[in-house]
């Protein structure tokens, strides 16, 4: 692969160098390929030459590259996204734990510079569609030899696949000691229904008995005649030593206690056991609350019907101090802070309404009428169907005609003197005036009619920060749209783009973060921005 620099006239089919702002296209990226008109751009720009790139004979452009790249790693339970920019992403085909070669991954990444892979966590829980890894190829050709290389690895040693979660028939021993409210049990036993919901499958039998090794081996003997596997144990004291009672009530049915304790906090005191082929898990105190446990990683296996060991769990140390607070020593015991008041969902919605519609004409075709509704009233009513509070529109250009076309919404408009500065300053503005406490934003164009509340709700209800889902893309057979939904982290960076592109740059960035949320039509894609484009849309409504 060469850089070099070329007349821009005979630079037709050449890849893009660097990317170019060329007045009367806009922004032209790293990796195009000029075709005639770019060129006549070029020039009349007063551009004389242009730098490019030519590939090597054994190179392989940037997005054949990633595409190959990606198809070998397809295996059990996973799919692989169109290639864009050099990258391509595996996604999780439906809902289930993902399991990693962390040593193949590795082999891979070394391969060659070019070529990269970035996976989720060993064992995480995956829903269906959930992007869990991304290769990329980092200049914009690979060599040949890297990508056979790469082959030959991933049939070796596939590096990553997803185990379905199945529907399994759970049981649950509560035991009692004196002193102990049955209101904790009763808690106890929803909290554990409502992991198990999550992860498909269900509780079939409960058993509350006395802490003893008599009563515990009864309720067990009796879970497992009910058919009953795995079997959760919360004893009403925690399992401290291989003689303690929950332990003794197991071998006396003949069963095997394969390791007391783990090397993850909270979770310490769980017990890993097996009474014949049925999974028995005693569980640490602090699983009688629904926050990320240990017992959340072994449990994830176990129901996607995965073997669980003694080595395995204790291989859990490196990543296992799941909360650690300087100067706390028993951080999960103290209160937690006073969540911030948030007006409805906590997701706020920004509406980019201050443009200059310079493709349209002497119109603005945020007001132009489209059955009877300006195009910003259509947008806006869609953005009120939804759990997104407070609606921020902000104005710039003719705003006292947006206003008017918005008279009587519940919205607030936020003024963007700025906006002939492009459309990264109104979304500075938008971001400036979001409620203190948001825990995300829905960036929306004014000018996209067909989108609907149930694209919107698709994206808030996506939005999981706790599972690493904290920018919520639309997508339509491996194409990216819009609205994006941004999470309260990046909101500093939002205020910071600059020019007419919007934040892309940063999905790019942050590609670990990004949920791609799979919609069932094109509205993601289309907005107005010709009078053929509105007087076509117009045809079509009624």
């Amino acid at each position: 692969m060469k850089f070099v620099s070329v007349p821009v006239d005979q630079a037709v089919g050449a890849l893009l160098a660097h990317s170019l702002v060329v007045t009367g296209i806009g922004k032209l990226l790293k990796g195009h390929r000029l075709s005639t008109s770019d060129v006549a751009a070029l020039g009349a720009n007063g551009r004389s030459t242009v730098t490019v790139v030519r590939l090597d004979t054994d190179d392989i452009g940037e997005n054949d590259g990633a595409a190959a790249a990606a198809a070998a790693l397809v295996g059990r339970g996973t799919r692989t996204s169109g290639a864009f920019t050099g990258r391509a992403n595996l996604h999780a085909i439906e809902g289930g734990v993902v399991v990693i070669d962390a040593s193949s991954v590795n082999e891979l990444n070394a391969v060659h510079e070019s070529l990269t892979l970035a996976t989720v966590a060993p064992f995480d829980v995956a829903t269906p569609d959930q992007m869990i890894a991304t290769i990329k190829v980092i200049p914009l050709a690979v060599p040949k030899a890297a990508l056979d290389a790469w082959r030959t690895i991933a049939a070796r040693r596939p590096p990553i696949k997803v185990a379905p979660l199945r529907d399994f028939p759970v049981g649950l021993i509560l035991t009692r000691l004196p002193g102990l409210k049955e209101s904790v049990l009763d808690k106890t036993s929803t909290v554990q229904t409502g992991r198990l919901t999550v992860l498909g499958s269900h509780l079939k039998a409960e058993r509350r008995c006395a802490h003893t090794i008599d009563d515990v081996a009864v309720a067990l003997d009796e879970l497992r005649r009910l058919g009953c596997r795995p079997i959760l144990i919360f004893g009403g004291s925690a399992v401290i030593d291989r003689r303690d009672v929950v332990p003794s009530a197991i071998e006396r049915l003949g069963g095997t206690v394969d390791r007391l304790g783990m090397p993850v906090d909270p979770g310490n005191l769980l017990m890993l056991a097996h009474l014949g082929e049925i999974t028995v898990l005693g569980l640490p105190g602090s699983a009688r609350s629904p926050r990320l446990n240990g017992f959340d990683f072994v449990l994830r296996r176990v129901l996607a019907n995965l073997p669980v060991t003694g080595a395995d769990l204790a291989q859990l140390g490196v990543g296992g101090l799941l909360k650690d607070v300087p100067g706390r020593p028993q951080p999960r015991e103290l209160p937690a802070a006073e969540p911030v008041s948030v007006p409805g969902s906590g997701v706020a919605a920004i509406v980019l309404a201050a443009g200059q519609s310079r493709r349209m004409g002497s119109d603005n075709k945020l007001v132009a009428d489209i059955g009877g509704v300006p195009m910003v009233r259509r947008s806006v009513e869609s953005i009120l169907g939804t759990d997104a509070r407070p609606v921020l529109i902000v104005t710039g250009h003719q705003a006292d005609r947006i206003k008017a076309a918005l008279q009587g919404l519940g919205v607030t408009f936020v003024d963007n003197p700025r906006y002939g500065e492009g459309l990264s300053s109104s979304l500075a503005a938008g971001i400036e005036a979001l409620p203190t406490g948001s825990a995300a934003t829905l960036v929306c164009l004014a000018d996209m009619p067909e989108i609907k509340p149930h694209h919107l709700n698709r994206l808030i209800e996506s939005f999981k920060p706790s599972e690493g889902r904290t920018i919520c893309v639309p997508t339509r057979r491996g194409k990216r749209g819009n609205p994006v939904l941004w999470g309260a982290d990046y909101f500093n960076e939002l205020k910071q783009v600059s020019g007419d592109v919007g934040a892309r740059h940063l999905i790019g960035e942050y590609a670990d973060q990004v949920y791609e949320v799979v919609m069932d039509d094109d509205a993601i894609f289309l907005d107005l921005d010709t009078p053929d484009a509105l007087e076509s849309f117009r045809r079509k409504v009624p």
